[in-house]
């Protein structure tokens, strides 16, 4: 039996990378799942990607930054499936290594608006379906970065840092609720989020702290290894972890 079958999930920033990754294989195992991101053409891309005869996809140009579009990807989900089952809050952005001194009011709200404020008003939107059941998975991709304060800059750092709190107080406070709330912190992976890197704003105070350590990382994770981490969290095999986080970085963190 599929491990996930006719439960329905919604999985933002899903149409390249992780996020695709999770998608194509929530579709595998048989789950209906809403996938939603900021890039239309990469959604219709996914989409013939997907599986077929296996689960069902619908996709919506969502941004995370945009309560509009929030709301509306979650009453999509409901007005296509009827509920959800599983929220995978992983679209996210870099910054640019800033330290604390150099970030601008500008990066700090875009970096806390995708990576922080719309992962929380999509758990808040979900968390009233799933309470009323009494049952739903909440998954959400942190870093590395959220463990450690050499992986990126200070903004980044300080929304993976939050949404891993975010995590195990959600995953705490709703434990006797029916609900299971997890974050998994990759360390590098093959994706396409280095595109939100602008590379020429790296200060010579970044390189000379952060730089170094990135020499440390054994190898970057194909995005199928942390997805299958995803499947398996959403499942019942994990029945019993509430309130983790689980680290992928191939030993990176371990030194």
């Amino acid at each position: 039996m599929k491990r996930i079958e006719n439960k329905v999930a919604i999985v933002t920033g899903a149409a390249s990378g992780l996020g695709k990754a999770i998608t194509l294989l929530y579709l595998a195992e048989g789950a209906k799942v809403l996938a939603a991101d900021i890039n239309e053409k990469n959604l219709y891309a996914l989409k013939n990607d997907a599986p077929a005869n296996n689960g069902y996809l619908t996709t919506i140009v969502a941004n995370m930054a945009t309560d509009d579009d929030i709301e509306n990807m979650v009453k999509k989900a409901i007005d296509t499936y009827g509920t959800v089952d599983i929220l995978v809050n992983n679209a996210g952005i870099m910054d640019d290594f800033s330290p604390a001194a150099e970030v601008t009011d500008d990066m700090w709200d875009h970096v806390m608006a995708i990576n922080l404020n719309g992962p929380f008003k999509a758990m808040r939107a979900v968390l009233k379906i799933m309470l009323e059941k009494k049952s739903g998975v909440i998954i959400n991709i942190a870093s590395v970065g959220g463990l450690q304060g050499a992986r990126a800059g200070a903004a980044y750092t300080a929304s993976k840092h939050a949404i891993i709190g975010l995590t195990k107080n959600t995953g705490y406070m709703y434990a006797k609720s029916g609900l299971r709330c997890n974050a998994i912190a990759p360390g590098a992976m093959e994706t396409n989020i280095g595109a939100t890197i602008d590379f020429s704003k790296i200060s010579t105070l970044a390189n000379e702290r952060i730089m170094p350590g990135m020499v440390l990382n054994p190898r970057s994770s194909k995005p199928s290894e942390v997805a299958n981490i995803a499947l398996f969290l959403a499942s019942e095999a994990a029945s019993f972890i509430n309130g983790a986080v689980i680290v992928a970085d191939g030993g990176w963190t371990a030194y």
